[in-house]
C-alpha cells in the first residue's frame, strides 16, 4: 500500500504573475517578520500624546483639484440634544391622568359637592347615578335608571380583561345616553358630570427624579390603579321639566262625532310633562281607535314636537287623516276549494254590514291559524265602496293562504305500575273532507286494554268554534275489576279550547249508544259469562276554565260538571239512573319558584242499585290520574274475591307543590304530592274507606307540556296493594 501525504500550501509561487511579486515580493515570502519591520513607519514608531495633542484642529486644509464645495470647518454641525425620558416609566402614568382628568365633568368638582347628599342608584358593579333630593328630585328616576341600565355600555360589555381606557371611553357614551334619556322624560337642560372612584393616590415625592413633565404642578399624583375597583359615577342635574304647550291632531275634526272620543283616547294635555315615550305610546293608541271606531284607512303620522326653550314648553303636531267610516263587507278566499270566503265568514266574529274593526281583522287572521290547516295566511281589507251621503263606506276582507301539512301520524307510549304498558298510534287527515273535516284512525295496544276505533270530526260546524264530533270504537278492557268488550257510537256538539283560543267556558251535549259484554271480578273468577248490556246516554259537560294555561297552568282555577241519563238493558230488564260528576282545581304561585295546585272530584249514580249498571259504568278509583301509589282502579268497595268491584259515589282530594329547581335552564320541577280517595257503595259519598297516597314527581317542561314521572306509596294499604307506584305520562297531573 502507498501512502500519499498532501504537501504544504504556499501563499505564492516563487513564479507568481509580476504585479502579484511587485505587491508582495519574494523577500516578503521568504521571511515575512522581517519584511514588515522593514518600513518607514516601522523604523519611525508611533507619535507620542503630547505630539498628538499639539496637532492644531484649525489646520486649514488644502484644496483638492476639482473640488467646488467647501471644506466643513465643524461649525455646521448641530450640538447634540439628550434623550428624553424612559416612556415606558413616563408614558403609563401619563396616560392615566389624561385618561382621568379627560372625563368630561371631571373638573365639576362643586356640582359633586351639591350632591353629596344624593339618592344613588347602582346601576352594575361600577356604574352609579346620582339625583337631587327635595325640590329638585326627579319623579322618573326608577324609569330612568332602568333605561340606563338596559342601554349602558359601561354594564353591558364590562370584562375583567378592561382597561382604564376602555372604561373613560364607555364612559362618555354612558353620560351623553343619559343626557338623552333625560331629555326623553322632558329634561332638555339637564346636565350630567362624570366622575372616576377607587383610583388611588400617591404624593409627589414618590415619584423617581426626573418623570415628572416640565411645568409640572407639585401635589398628589395617582397610584397603580386596580380597573376592577372604578366606579363610574354620574351626578345629574336635572334642570327644570318641559311641559306640554299646545297640542293639534291634523284633521281629526272631520271625524265628526266621534272626534271628541277620539282625542280622549290620546291621553296627553296642554301642561302635562313632556314625555318622548308616553308620546310614541299615546300614537299608537289614537291609531288603534280609530280603527275600531270604523275608519279603516285612518292614517297617523309620526309626531312633531317643537321645543320653545325660553318658554320651556312642547307643542307637539300629530297629523291625523280620518279618511271616513266602513261597514264590512264580503270575506273572499285565495282557496275556495280549500277554506271557501263562506267558511272563514263563518269563523269571523264581524258580520256583513257591522262597522268596522280592526282587532276583528286580526282575529280572524288568529282564527285561521288555530285551524291548523294553513302555513302561511296574510288578511287585507279593500275598499269595495266610498263614503256618501253620511253612510259608511264598504270594505272587503280578502284572505289569501298556503295549506300547510294536512296529514299526522302520532305515537305516545306510557307506563304505570297499575295499567302496565300502553301503546297508542294514530293517522289523521285534517281536512279529508273540506272545509276542516277531519277523519282518524286509531289504535291501542296495551296490558289491559286493546282498542280500534274511527273518528270524524268539523271543526267551526254552523258557527265558529262548535265541533261536530263522531266516533265509533271496538274495544275490550281487562282489569282486576272486570273484563268488558264494548262496541261503540257517540255523536255530539262541543266547542273546544284551542291553544291559541283558551275559552273560559265550554260545553258538550251528544248522544251514545253501546253494546258491551262484561263479567266482574268474582265472574271472571267463577269463569262465569259475560252479561250483555245495551246503553243508551246522553252525556252533557259544562266547564269554566279560569287557569292562565291549558297545558301548564301556575295561577287561576277549573270547575267542570258532567252528566248523563243513562238507558241500560240487560236480559231484558231496564234500568234507569242519572250519573253526575263535579271537578274543581285551583292553582296558586308562591313566589316564582312554587306553585301549589289542588284538586276535588266528586261523583254520584242515582236511580237504581248498582247490580243494574254495568262493571264499566261504575265509578273507580286509583291510578296516575286519581289516587297515585295505589293501583288502576283499586281503591273501592271490594268483592267476595278481594278485587274491586266498583261503586255508585267516588270523592277525591289532591294536593302538590310544583317546585322549579333551576336544573337545565328551570325546565326541571320536583312535585312531592298527596292524594286520597274513596269509593262507595251509596250514593252519597261516606269517606269511610278513604285511602291516602303521597310520593314525588319529576317534571321535565319541554314546548309541548310538561313530561311527568311520579313515584308514589300507598300510606294506608289494603292487603294486595303495592308499595310503590310509578306513572309516565305528558302533561300535568290535573
Amino acid at each position: 500500500m502507498i501512502l500519499v501525504l498532501p504537501a504544504h500550501a504556499l501563499a505564492q509561487s516563487m513564479n507568481a504573475d509580476q504585479e502579484l511579486e511587485a505587491l508582495i515580493p519574494d523577500s516578503a515570502m521568504q521571511n515575512a517578520d522581517a519584511w514588515a519591520l522593514d518600513t518607514e513607519a516601522a523604523r519611525t514608531g508611533a507619535p507620542s500624546d503630547a505630539e498628538v495633542g499639539a496637532i492644531a484642529t484649525d489646520v486649514e486644509m488644502p484644496e483638492l483639484p476639482g473640488m467646488t464645495i467647501a471644506w466643513p470647518d465643524g461649525s455646521e454641525i448641530p450640538d447634540v440634544q439628550p434623550l428624553s425620558p424612559d416612556p415606558d416609566i413616563e408614558v403609563a402614568e401619563q396616560t392615566t391622568d389624561a385618561a382621568v382628568d379627560a372625563l368630561p365633568g371631571q373638573e365639576q368638582a362643586e356640582v359633586v359637592e351639591k350632591l353629596a347628599d344624593a339618592d344613588i342608584e347602582r346601576v352594575g358593579d361600577q356604574v352609579e347615578v346620582a339625583f337631587p333630593r327635595g325640590d329638585a328630585a326627579v319623579a322618573e328616576k326608577a324609569d330612568i335608571v332602568a333605561r340606563f341600565a338596559a342601554l349602558s355600555s359601561l354594564k353591558t360589555n364590562q370584562d375583567d380583561d378592561d382597561n382604564l381606557a376602555q372604561i373613560v371611553r364607555r364612559g362618555r357614551t354612558d353620560r351623553e345616553l343619559l343626557v338623552e334619556i333625560m331629555r326623553v322624560h322632558g329634561y332638555y337642560d339637564a346636565s350630567v358630570f362624570q366622575s372616576l372612584g377607587g383610583l388611588g393616590e400617591r404624593a409627589a415625592g414618590e415619584r423617581a427624579e426626573g418623570q415628572r413633565a416640565e411645568g409640572e404642578a407639585a401635589g398628589p399624583r395617582r397610584g397603580p390603579i386596580d380597573v376592577q375597583k372604578v366606579v363610574v359615577r354620574f351626578d345629574v342635574q336635572p334642570g327644570p321639566q318641559y311641559k306640554f304647550g299646545t297640542l293639534a291632531f291634523g284633521d281629526l275634526q272631520a271625524a265628526g262625532a266621534d272626534a271628541e272620543a277620539l282625542r280622549g283616547a290620546f291621553e296627553l294635555n296642554s301642561g302635562d310633562a313632556i314625555n318622548s315615550d308616553k308620546i310614541v305610546a299615546e300614537r299608537l293608541n289614537l291609531q288603534t281607535a280609530l280603527g275600531e271606531t270604523g275608519y279603516a284607512f285612518a292614517k297617523v303620522a309620526e309626531p312633531d314636537l317643537l321645543i320653545d326653550h325660553e318658554r320651556r314648553e312642547g307643542d307637539l303636531t300629530v297629523p291625523v287623516t280620518p279618511g271616513g267610516v266602513y261597514a264590512f263587507g264580503k270575506v273572499t278566499s285565495s282557496r275556495e276549494d280549500f277554506l271557501s270566503g263562506k267558511h272563514l265568514q263563518r269563523i269571523a266574529k264581524f258580520d256583513p254590514g257591522e262597522r268596522y274593526k280592526k282587532s276583528d281583522v286580526d282575529d280572524l287572521r288568529q282564527a285561521i291559524l288555530a285551524t291548523g290547516l294553513v302555513s302561511s295566511v296574510t288578511v287585507e281589507t279593500r275598499e269595495a265602496a266610498k263614503p256618501a251621503n253620511g253612510a259608511p263606506g264598504t270594505v272587503d276582507v280578502e284572505v289569501a293562504l298556503t295549506p300547510g301539512p294536512l296529514r299526522t301520524l302520532a305515537g305516545l307510549v306510557g307506563y304505570s305500575s297499575g295499567e302496565g304498558f300502553r301503546v297508542e298510534a294514530s293517522w289523521e287527515h285534517r281536512n279529508f273532507f273540506p272545509p276542516e273535516g277531519m277523519v282518524r284512525v286509531r289504535g291501542v295496544a296495551g296490558t289491559q286494554e286493546q282498542l280500534a276505533g274511527a273518528t270524524f270530526r268539523r271543526n267551526n260546524f254552523l258557527t265558529r268554534d262548535l265541533v261536530l264530533n263522531a266516533d265509533l270504537f271496538a274495544r275490550n278492557q281487562v282489569s282486576n275489576a272486570f273484563q268488558a268488550r264494548t262496541v261503540s257510537f257517540t255523536a255530539g256538539l262541543e266547542r273546544q279550547q284551542t291553544l291559541l283560543f283558551q275559552k273560559p267556558l265550554v260545553f258538550a251535549a251528544g248522544i251514545e249508544i253501546l253494546a258491551t259484554g262484561e263479567r266482574d271480578a268474582a265472574a271472571i273468577l267463577a269463569n262465569q259469562p259475560r252479561k250483555t248490556y245495551f246503553i243508551g246516554a246522553l252525556p252533557m259537560r259544562v266547564a269554566y276554565d279560569g287557569s292562565d294555561s291549558l297545558l301548564d297552568p301556575k295561577r287561576g282555577f277549573r270547575v267542570g260538571l258532567r252528566g248523563s241519563p243513562e238507558v241500560s238493558v240487560q236480559d231484558g230488564a231496564r234500568s234507569s239512573y242519572g250519573k253526575v260528576q263535579f271537578d274543581a282545581s285551583y292553582y296558586q304561585p308562591l313566589g316564582e319558584k312554587l306553585v301549589v295546585a289542588s284538586r276535588v272530584r266528586l261523583g254520584t249514580i242515582l236511580g237504581t242499585d248498582i247490580t243494574n249498571i254495568a262493571p264499566s259504568r261504575r265509578f273507580y278509583a286509583g291510578g296516575g290520574g286519581s289516587v297515585r301509589g295505589y293501583g288502576f282502579q283499586l281503591i273501592g268497595p271490594r268483592d267476595t274475591a278481594g278485587e274491586p268491584s266498583g261503586g255508585r259515589s267516588l270523592s277525591e282530594f289532591s294536593l302538590e307543590a310544583r317546585v322549579k329547581t333551576g336544573l337545565l335552564g328551570g325546565a326541571v320541577s320536583l312535585v312531592p304530592f298527596v292524594d286520597a280517595g274513596a269509593v262507595d257503595t251509596t250514593s252519597t259519598p261516606r269517606l269511610r274507606d278513604i285511602k291516602v297516597g303521597a310520593g314525588i314527581g319529576l317534571r321535565y317542561e319541554t314546548n309541548f307540556g310538561p313530561i311527568r314521572i311520579d313515584l308514589g306509596t300507598p300510606l294506608n294499604p289494603s292487603p294486595g296493594d303495592s308499595r310503590i307506584g310509578v306513572y309516565v305520562a305528558l302533561g300535568q297531573a290535573f
